[in-house]
């Protein structure tokens, strides 16, 4: 799903993760000041006096970790909590840093983001950098970081329980939006206790400041940039903001920044219906190999004689019970990847006969950052409806619309009750040159909201991966060699392609049996 190993199942913005509003005075020819706020484009360059303290902080270098090579580096940035305010609190962001072995050919810095938002980018420079071609890794030197709020970065953390943690959950019933309606409260009142004061200012704004006052620390003209899921949308935010400063951006499976975030939800429960069917199709061809049905209607039927079998009995699985909705909720993201679908389907039959044991990915950690983090993203990006019966309403409409999700993606999370945030979202629209890489069949940021942020980032290319299929494409789960190729490939020479691209994937080829042509710079 994103850049990092992680297994949470999180919402991305989508991250998991998964809006408009033109902050005052910014327009995509316009410049914009240090700290991202709206200045015209004939007000002298200076930077904010405020904001002097903090470019001209010296970084300590040191050893990342004992068990970590001597060469990662890392440092904490000391940044404002609020931009608009920086003479008052400042927070740490953790920062860390793998130089380039060739000088000679370095040309500057290439920062990553995992995704989530929530997901730690700490130890990116080892776990993805050193994947590159060496043609990309000579030239920059790999730079992570945690973003605010998250891991090492001044960490918001709201003390919830395991079982407050997950999300979405589903509204059939007037009982489950009561029971839905309490858990967002209770998870925001304990959210506004532990960490009220900060909740409004951890919006994707104040990240890509954060990642612009990174780049001036480090003394750098311009910042190149890997983002990957919530990544895309930082990275858009960035270009936005401080399009001078923008320089090779590739953005792997992208969100649509005008449906930030309840729309990004929304389109997991419309996207998924025609996965549904393709995988219905898919799997009746299949019919001696998983025997779930010799047609797309006997298989759907399947399907659903099992949500309704859970629904009366419940599934046992290693890690608890399944209802019909739990039900629902693991198999959509599986149907967009047709054989991982069949597959589920074929494991869940045999554990609702009593037969093998069922492990799915665990839905939260006992340390709540992630979620904490990514709620208060979402909040303070947004602003979500206040009133309790607009989410039921949308529930049960999307509900009845999407069977398979639309009660999930519509409805009640904490951030009709949480603060919204200090500023108005930022609209992206302009004419940066970016790459954008993206599968046909991404359970996480559908097609369609992918092409949204290739319509919103006019001077992009998109390559998009006919029959693709997962979160993740050039170092997804199943590597698309044509589009890391081209991915690698502008990374190193900085030429996009003359035109969008359209590589092609074989949907039933399994990750063993991908064997991806890796970019050498030939």
């Amino acid at each position: 799903m994103q850049l990092s190993t992680d297994k949470r199942r999180l919402m991305p913005v989508l991250a998991l993760g998964f809006v408009a509003g033109l902050a005052p005075g910014l327009t995509a020819g316009s410049a914009s000041a240090a700290d991202g706020t709206a200045r015209p484009a004939s007000a002298p360059t200076a930077r904010p006096d405020g904001l002097a303290p903090y470019v001209q902080q010296k970084l300590t270098w040191k050893r990342c970790a004992p068990d970590k090579p001597a060469a990662f580096r890392c440092a904490t940035l000391k940044v404002p909590l609020d931009y608009r305010a920086p003479e008052g609190k400042r927070i740490d962001v953790a920062i860390s840093r793998m130089e380039t072995s060739v000088p000679g050919k370095r040309r500057g810095v290439l920062t990553f983001n995992p995704g989530g938002p929530g997901d730690p980018g700490l130890d990116l420079p080892l776990d993805v950098g050193q994947k590159l071609p060496r043609a990309v890794r000579d030239q920059y030197d790999m730079v992570g970081f945690d973003t605010r709020g998250v891991g090492r970065s001044t960490p918001v953390r709201c003390g919830l329980t395991a079982a407050e943690q997950h999300y979405p959950r589903a509204t059939r019933t007037t009982g489950d939006a009561a029971a839905n309606e309490a858990w967002a409260r209770t998870f925001a009142a304990k959210c506004r206790a532990a960490a009220g004061d900060r909740l409004p200012h951890m919006t994707t704004r104040n990240t890509a400041r954060d990642m612009n006052l990174l780049r001036a620390v480090l003394g750098e003209k311009k910042l190149n940039y890997f983002g990957v899921s919530y990544g895309t949308a930082l990275g858009a935010v960035y270009m936005q903001l401080f399009p001078h400063r923008a320089d090779r951006f590739v953005l792997d499976s992208a969100v649509d920044p005008k449906r930030m975030w309840r729309g990004t939800f929304q389109s997991w429960a419309s996207e998924s219906e025609p996965a549904f069917e393709r995988w219905a199709k898919w799997t009746a061809e299949r019919d001696g190999t998983y025997h779930l049905g010799t047609s797309p209607a006997a298989v759907t039927r399947t399907v659903w004689k099992l949500v309704a079998r859970a629904d009366a009995t419940p599934i046992a699985t290693a890690d608890g019970k399944l209802d019909g909705a739990g039900v629902r909720e693991a198999l959509r993201p599986a149907f967009f990847s047709v054989r991982q679908g069949a597959e589920a389907v074929v494991q869940l039959k045999r554990a609702a006969k009593g037969h093998g044991t069922l492990h799915l990915p665990a839905t939260a950690q006992p340390d709540d950052n992630a979620t904490a983090s990514q709620h208060a993203v979402f909040c303070a990006d947004a602003a979500w409806p206040r009133d309790p019966k607009t989410y039921h309403r949308d529930a049960f409409r999307d509900g009845a619309r999407y069977p398979l999700y639309g009660d999930f993606a519509s409805t009640i999370i904490p951030c009709a009750f949480l603060p919204r945030g200090t500023e108005p979202v930022t609209e992206v629209d302009n004419r940066n040159k970016a790459l954008i890489v993206q599968n046909e069949w991404d359970a996480a940021t559908p097609l369609t909201v992918g092409r949204g942020m290739h319509r919103a980032l006019k001077g992009s290319r998109m390559v998009t991966v006919d029959e693709g299929e997962g979160h993740g494409v050039v170092f997804g789960e199943v590597t698309n060699s044509c589009a890391a190729n081209v991915a690698m490939g502008y990374l190193a020479t900085g030429t996009l392609p003359p035109r969008d691209v359209t590589c092609h994937a074989t949907p039933d080829r399994s990750p063993a049996q991908t064997a991806p042509r890796p970019f050498t710079g030939r």
